[in-house]
């Protein structure tokens, strides 16, 4: 971190800025103030809240980097087992496609509707680098189930 979460001033930045403590319960510094705290709950499901947009870093007056600290207590939660359902459908599906969102025929016909391949030049092109992929993900514990 450019700075710890411990010189937090608590001025509210960070969650002002947040999009999606617009949409959602998601209070980014609520988030810090009990990291700080040692009160961080890593099966409270607003940790997974966060888009990684990194508004509530770029706009932090103390520089802060809020969102590297929220991805590293996500880290703590997936490996405690704490992951949420959706998430852990979206690693499963990087397992078994290399992608996190999935291409499938309306998107491949787009694709070639634009003059572009039907499939990206990724993963799907290359097969030895979804191999790399998943020896990767598997590495972190993550399988195809």
């Amino acid at each position: 971190m450019t700075n710890s979460i411990y010189s937090c001033m608590k001025c509210g930045t960070c969650t002002g800025a947040c999009p999606s403590g617009r949409v959602v319960a998601f209070r980014t510094r609520k988030i810090v103030e009990d990291h700080c705290n040692g009160e961080i709950d890593l099966g409270d499901e607003s940790l997974w809240y966060c888009t990684t947009c990194y508004n509530c870093m770029e706009r932090c007056p103390r520089h802060i980097d809020i969102t590297d600290d929220i991805l590293g207590l996500r880290e703590q939660a997936y490996r405690a087992g704490k992951a949420l359902s959706p998430h852990l459908k979206v690693l499963g599906y990087l397992h078994k496609t290399g992608h996190a969102v999935p291409i499938n025929e309306k998107v491949a016909d787009k694709r070639a509707s634009l003059g572009l391949s039907r499939l990206p030049p990724t993963t799907h092109s290359y097969e030895d680098a979804l191999e790399e992929v998943r020896r990767i993900l598997e590495g972190e514990g993550v399988s195809g189930e």
